[in-house]
């Protein structure tokens, strides 16, 4: 039996190693300065706490005082996902020198197309999703995703973490371009592929397909794949396609720029659209979704050496174990709704950070721009998930702070957030003996109850028991009304015998 956390082994049966890992806190004392142009900070725990806590009394919590979002109480949501097939035979028809070339150029992005999504998992999650403070709130506990814990999963090399992330350009290059260029192929070819539906420009996966199996040109085919996974894995947009938006941000990686903010960025906007309309498609990377989720409920007890080491790869070790499957989205829901700080492995056993990024510029906190929109979120709302002592983030403005790449003026909003990215602010982690401070307690039990109210265990399973009950007696009525039939039918068929009988024989 696995160590999954106390609360989910009530529930579901599994098997595996768990990860294991032990936490080293090492303290850096460093300023960078990059010619005056990006610069890189690191701050006190006690300093940054008290900032934070000076910030929060001054310009107020994320979500209003006295104002409750307007969430609908049920969510519908579609986890689809692209059928995988094509590239997961790519990738097992290269040999490991090719391999080789696509890993230190795109990291482990090649892992997410053979990871299971289990859509019951993520559609419960998304009912938790609080979108004024971008976390899940499982119970009364905080808990988000993070550019650390993204990067340490995705093992992107040849990126500096705060140097560069993707700005989406006021006038890019024409799409035909793009393609001609990454394709080797004819204007007059790419013209014909291209699709536009309303707003929405894009090529059918089936278009690169051939180019990404036979391409002479090894780098083309290494690249045309990697591509392939961000626009059908990490932004799957379009079922069956790669959105322009891709093509532009595939460009820009070769310069060195981070995609972890970026697939932050839309997977947060995803989840907050998806509970705060109750229905729709998440477009978020649910394959990323689905490991850091799990990763927070592994209970661990030893550490071996090798998970220290700069080869040791997450996700290879996440798709070795074997994890829960068939478990019901309402199964899900009632584990989350009765979740305790115990069941949480806070930090996650396969990332052991010495800092955190938690501000950029005159941001109180961390804004992130995606492909199609922007967005800001906490890290100081979630401290424990890296070990540290927990007291009360500065949230204000947060709920207020994401759009959409449309309209007017929203350039001036992207322009504005790279410009903050070139001073980041980092805080070094710490660990204390008391994992939350008071006031942050005070502060939690205080906050706004907006989310809807779940049922509990009990209640759970109080409606599955009336369920049962109302298709068993509708059952019983079924049975009773043939088992009437049947006697009718007895009785005449015995009339008939018995006129049969009585007739005088000739």
């Amino acid at each position: 039996m696995s160590n999954l956390c106390p609360l989910i082994v009530t529930k579901i049966s599994t098997r595996g190693n768990a990860f294991c890992l032990s936490f080293t806190l090492l303290v850096a004392k460093e300023r960078v300065s990059d010619g005056g142009v990006n610069y890189r900070n690191n701050e006190k725990n006690a300093v940054v706490r008290e900032w934070s806590l000076k910030t929060q009394r001054e310009k107020g919590d994320s979500l209003v005082e006295g104002s409750v979002a307007n969430l609908p109480e049920h969510t519908t949501v579609n986890v689809r996902q692209n059928n995988l097939e094509d590239l997961v035979r790519v990738w097992n028809q290269w040999d490991s020198d090719t391999r080789g070339i696509f890993t230190e150029r795109y990291g482990d992005i090649a892992h997410l197309i053979t990871i299971r999504v289990d859509e019951q998992l993520i559609q419960a999650m998304v009912r938790f999703w609080d979108p004024a403070y971008q976390c899940f709130t499982f119970n009364q506990e905080d808990m988000t995703l993070t550019i650390e814990e993204y990067a340490t999963l995705l093992r992107i090399k040849n990126v500096q973490f705060g140097k560069k992330i993707y700005v989406k350009e006021p006038k890019p290059m024409t799409f035909k371009k793009k393609l001609v260029r990454l394709t080797d192929i004819t204007d007059a070819w790419a013209e014909k592929q291209i699709k536009k539906k309303n707003e929405t420009i894009y090529i059918p996966w089936s278009s690169l397909r051939e180019s990404v199996l036979s391409h002479p040109d090894i780098l083309k085919r290494v690249n045309l794949f990697a591509l392939a996974i961000y626009g059908l894995v990490i932004f799957p947009r379009v079922l069956g396609h790669i959105e322009v938006a891709v093509f532009d941000f595939f460009e820009r990686l070769k310069q060195g720029v981070n995609p972890v903010p970026t697939i932050l960025a839309e997977t947060f906007r995803s989840l907050s659209t998806c509970r705060r309309v109750g229905k729709g498609r998440f477009i978020g990377c649910a394959q990323l979704l689905n490991v850091w989720i799990l990763s927070h409920f592994w209970k661990v007890e030893r550490t071996p050496f090798h998970m220290f080491s700069k080869t040791f790869a997450p996700l290879e070790a996440y798709l070795k174990k074997e994890w829960p499957r068939e478990v019901t989205e309402q199964h899900w829901v009632s584990v989350f709704q009765n979740l305790r700080a115990e069941d949480i492995m806070w930090r996650a056993p396969w990332i052991h950070p010495s800092v955190l990024l938690y501000k950029c510029g005159g941001q109180d906190w961390v804004p992130l721009l995606g492909l199609w929109g922007g967005v800001g979120y906490a890290p100081l709302l979630v401290q424990r998930q890296f070990s540290s002592r927990q007291f009360i983030p500065a949230t204000g403005g947060l709920a207020q702070f994401e759009f959409a790449f449309a309209g007017e003026g929203y350039m001036k909003r992207v322009q504005d957030i790279a410009k903050s990215w070139k001073k980041i602010h980092f805080m070094e982690l710490a660990l204390y003996a008391d994992t939350l401070t008071q006031d942050y307690d005070i502060w939690r039990k205080q906050r706004n109850p907006f989310l809807e109210e779940m049922p509990s265990e009990l209640e759970i399973a109080r409606q599955e028991f009336e369920r049962e009950k109302a298709k068993m007696s509708r059952d019983l009525s079924t049975l009773q009304e043939e088992n009437y039939q049947l006697k009718i039918e007895v009785q005449v068929e015995r009339s008939r015998t018995e006129k049969v009988q009585r007739r005088p024989r000739s």
